[in-house]
């Protein structure tokens, strides 16, 4: 019986099964451990998600004077596919907007979820909490904005034009083609941003940053007023007109300056100051217009009859804006109360210069021709903005410049 058992000690046969089975129960355990962390991981970025997109709508929601609570639970609804049952609704807060963001809205969710494997050993399951915060966060410096909030396109690029800002465009198109860029046309901006969509082009320069769907930009001038229409100046004989070959200075004085129109077709040095003009203001080809200080305001008693500005190619413009008073920085001004279909045409030969800032919140701008148009720290406000032709647009302004708009962009900050 000892010999027996002596040899069955000595026997090595079987020790692989033995051990296998020794160590089953581990390779099972950990085998079943790593599937549930799998699990939680995945729940965990699918809740986490779900929040992130919440919070951003709360946000566009907030930025809109619409019901956060209403928005973020309807988002949550929405993206939430994943059969993930929240404990309690979305926790709705609203943190402290940081220096440079605003609008802030947080979205806390929780879930409690069955893990297959460790439920045979825990009776209460894990709670998987995340948290999102959004806001409207500065992004992007822009000089030149088109204020269209309709499905119609903003801004547009098109034939063999080259435009060099140095700056971002925005524009508040719903449009899912917001601003295009097409043709032979080269568009150097940066960013390129609007509350509708953005389509990818080789048209746009390399670098270009593209923001679809961003929020709203606000009107950067809305806090200033078209100047007062003095008695007379509506008369149909009150015009300011310039005739080929005249040379004229003037009209001197201190101003404000008031016509029903302004025509030019020779060479004049304007006298800084305000020009209400409540008809329209032209320059025809020939015509050779200089002003340092000048505010041409483009107004008319009755809004919708505000004029246009049309400036021939082959004229020669040299306008400086003011640097003080209520128009500092403002070369032209039209009324926001005019017509939209309205159009203005800037088409300047190559030595012409314009330096301030052209604002028709309510009509289109079109930029055309042949010429080349160089601008000194240029500031475009318009209803809907065009760049059309073989025109050549350069926008030359210092590094320390930074007269700019800054515009919000609604991103995750937590």
């Amino acid at each position: 019986m000892i010999q027996a058992w002596k040899r069955l000690w000595r026997d090595r046969r079987g020790n692989a099964l033995v051990i296998a089975g020794a160590a089953l129960p581990l390779v099972v355990g950990s085998a079943g451990l790593a599937t549930d962390t799998i699990q939680w991981t995945l729940w965990k970025r699918q809740l986490q998600r779900t929040a992130d997109s919440a919070a951003i709508a709360g946000v566009y929601a907030k930025r809109a004077g619409q019901d956060v609570s209403t928005q973020v639970n309807n988002d949550v609804t929405k993206n939430n596919q994943t059969g993930l049952t929240l404990l309690t609704g979305p926790i709705i807060g609203y943190p402290a907007d940081g220096p440079d963001w605003t609008h802030s809205v947080s979205v806390e969710m929780s879930i409690k979820k069955k893990l297959s494997f460790s439920s045979m050993f825990l009776s209460n399951p894990p709670t998987i909490t995340v948290k999102a915060t959004a806001a409207a966060v500065e992004w992007g410096e822009y000089c030149a904005q088109a204020q269209v909030d309709t499905n119609e396109t903003g801004i547009t690029a098109g034939g063999n034009v080259k435009v060099d800002l140095k700056c971002g465009m925005i524009t508040n198109s719903r449009s899912m083609d917001a601003a295009v860029a097409f043709g032979s046309s080269e568009v150097t901006a940066s960013p390129v941003a609007a509350v509708g969509g953005l389509d990818k082009t080789d048209n746009w320069a390399a670098g270009t940053v593209l923001l679809p769907f961003t929020i709203p930009q606000p009107d950067p001038f809305s806090d200033i007023n078209p100047a007062p229409i003095a008695s007379g100046c509506q008369a149909s004989n009150n015009d300011f007109t310039v005739q080929p070959s005249e040379v004229i200075t003037g009209p001197g004085g201190t101003g404000p300056f008031c016509y029903n129109d302004m025509d030019f077709k020779g060479d004049v040095t304007l006298t800084p100051g305000t020009y209400v003009v409540t008809g329209n203001f032209n320059a025809n080809s020939g015509a050779k217009v200089t002003c340092n200080g000048c505010t041409f305001i483009m107004t008319n008693s009755n809004p919708a009859d505000t004029g246009t500005v049309d400036i021939n190619g082959g004229a020669t413009m040299n306008l400086t804006a003011p640097d003080s008073g209520t128009y500092k920085g403002i070369l032209f001004y039209s009324n926001r109360g005019s017509d939209p279909t309205d159009v203005n045409r800037i088409n300047g030969n190559a030595s012409s210069m314009f330096k301030g800032a052209f604002y028709f919140p309510h009509q289109e701008v079109v930029f055309t021709g042949t010429a080349g148009v160089e601008f000194q720290c240029i500031k475009l406000v318009s209803w809907k903005l065009t760049f059309m032709g073989n025109a050549a647009i350069k926008n030359n302004c210092p590094n320390w410049y930074d007269d700019r708009f800054v515009g919000r962009h609604v991103r995750l900050v937590a």
